[in-house]
């Protein structure tokens, strides 16, 4: 199998060559709003997203992340949000770049995965700030829910418009819900709010015949069967916070999964060969019986550069063995 025949095997629930990382199988075609809003300097001064979010790129710092101050944040009464947030414009954005990209993919071969962070949640936060944003859920959901309302539909809009240009295979949608510990909001809070917006942005995902995976690197473990009912594909990111092996029962192999291996576990100063190599064992060993399982680090890589060659060796080597060893029937 080449490397998309062996994912979409994983993906199917039929047997493999290996397991590994889906993310290895796939080429990324470029948001343009995205790029035009990261191509700022990398010197530590203020710039404006598309959205009005104030962004920085320090010197040394991996890109650009949001600087909010009570006087610079776009939405500074939630009750006049409709007065006080730009919705950008989709129609005059140049995609020559991003056809360009996903015309050189062969499809035979790879996955054409179309990049799209900053979703309902994350949008959310960036016009208000973290505190008042999650504030505002409580005290003014009506308000709240208006204001992602209009998100969505551009967010719909704009997946329609990437089907159009690009045609990828997966739509890679970021919208972190959580930390390490929990959820940032109440479950019922999230269902209530952002869960019908996001079973429509699932739904135009799927209308335009592609995959939906999603990244999330933290706990999502309180809402996912509320994911399968969402039409979530593919979670991208499962952290081994999580419970996963529940989480697995619990799903009833509808939601494929890519992650398990602690990363920050393993990334470290003076940790041995075995203990990487172990790490990696344990998680295939764990939830790969269930299925539709993609071992990985949530973020995709070790930074130090000594263990992720121990990390992708071991994942190279055991996910090979693992498939041979244990046929699916």
């Amino acid at each position: 199998m080449n490397q998309r025949e062996n994912v979409m095997a994983v993906y199917r629930g039929e047997q493999p060559d290996y397991y590994g990382d889906l993310m290895a199988a796939v080429d990324f075609i470029l948001d343009p709003l995205f790029v035009q809003d990261a191509l700022i300097p990398q010197d530590g001064k203020e710039y404006r997203d598309s959205w009005g979010t104030v962004k920085v790129f320090l010197p040394g710092s991996p890109g650009p992340h949001p600087h909010l101050t009570s006087e610079n944040v776009v939405v500074k009464d939630i009750e006049k949000w409709e007065q006080q947030m730009v919705v950008p414009d989709i129609e005059n954005l140049d995609w020559t770049q991003a056809r360009e990209t996903a015309a050189q993919i062969d499809r035979n071969e790879k996955l054409a995965c179309f990049f799209y962070p900053g979703g309902l949640f994350e949008r959310s936060h960036f016009l208000q700030g973290v505190e008042v944003g999650l504030m505002n859920y409580l005290e003014y959901p009506d308000e709240t829910a208006a204001m992602l309302r209009v998100i969505a539909d551009h967010k719909m809009a704009y997946i329609r418009k990437v089907a159009e240009e690009t045609h990828p295979d997966i739509i890679f949608y970021h919208d972190d819900w959580g930390t390490k510990q929990n959820l940032f909001l109440p479950p019922q809070v999230w269902r209530d709010i952002i869960k019908p917006l996001q079973k429509e942005i699932a739904d135009t995902i799927h209308e335009c015949g592609m995959i939906y995976m999603h990244h999330a690197d933290c706990i999502l473990e309180p809402i996912v069967e509320d994911l399968v009912e969402i039409g979530v594909d593919i979670w991208q990111g499962v952290i081994a916070q999580n419970d996963i092996v529940k989480i697995q029962a619990l799903t009833k192999g509808k939601l494929a999964m890519i992650g398990g291996i602690d990363g920050p576990k393993i990334d470290m100063e003076n940790i041995t060969e075995e203990e990487i190599r172990k790490e990696v064992r344990r998680a295939i060993d764990t939830y790969c019986p269930a299925g539709r399982f993609y071992p990985s680090i949530p973020n995709g890589v070790c930074f130090r550069e000594w263990n992720n060659e121990i990390f992708m060796d071991e994942l190279s080597k055991y996910g090979r063995e693992y498939a041979q060893k244990h046929p699916i029937a």
